[in-house]
């Protein structure tokens, strides 16, 4: 099986990974996918960072979200208590933002509420939360070397276990990346 090669384009449907120089805590180890990237601003979702949360049952009312197909994520520090949705589902195409093939970004409550309650249910991120940049602010991280770019999937997204997904990606780019997913978590351990 060949492995896809590192892209190189900062473009919506990249999956941002945090080099080891990234030490700030919701960062750090962190894989954002790129939902929106234009002159004046990019926008993204942390993918890899598993919250717990308890919705309200107005907002869901089957209670505690415990869905096999259903996966909650910090989507990063701006408004946390925003939720938005990627999913699998190609219903409501008008509603939502293809991000990659068979991937999208959006959907309202009533959406989420009909999905979960389905027995097709799409596969569903819940993000609370997302990153964002101003015009030129992600160009400038990237070119100091504080992201490494690949392209996104949606096996990556849905299947990765999100506390592999940074080493995982790291070793199918392979080489110095490989040696990079190494690195422990404390480096006082070493």
């Amino acid at each position: 099986m060949s492995e896809s090669p590192p892209s190189t384009r900062l473009e919506k449907g990249t999956l941002l990974i945090a080099s080891p120089d990234i030490e700030d805590d919701i960062y750090f180890k962190s894989v954002i996918l790129i939902c929106e990237h234009t002159p004046a601003g990019s926008f993204g979702l942390i993918v890899n960072k598993p919250v717990t949360v308890e919705l309200p049952p107005e907002i869901l009312p089957i209670g505690n979200v415990e869905h096999p197909k259903v996966q909650l994520r910090l989507g990063g520090k701006s408004q946390q208590n925003q939720m938005m949705l990627l999913h699998t589902s190609k219903q409501n195409t008008d509603q939502t933002l293809n991000i990659v093939p068979e991937v999208y970004l959006g959907g309202d409550l009533q959406f989420l509420q009909e999905s979960m309650a389905s027995e097709t249910c799409p596969e569903l991120l819940l993000c609370f939360g997302y990153t964002g940049w101003t015009t030129g602010e992600l160009e400038k991280e990237f070119l100091k070397g504080l992201w490494y770019l690949y392209p996104s999937t949606k096996e990556l997204l849905f299947e990765t276990p999100p506390e592999k997904m940074w080493q995982s990606i790291l070793k199918k780019m392979g080489g110095k990346y490989a040696s990079i997913a190494m690195i422990p978590d404390d480096l006082s351990l070493n």
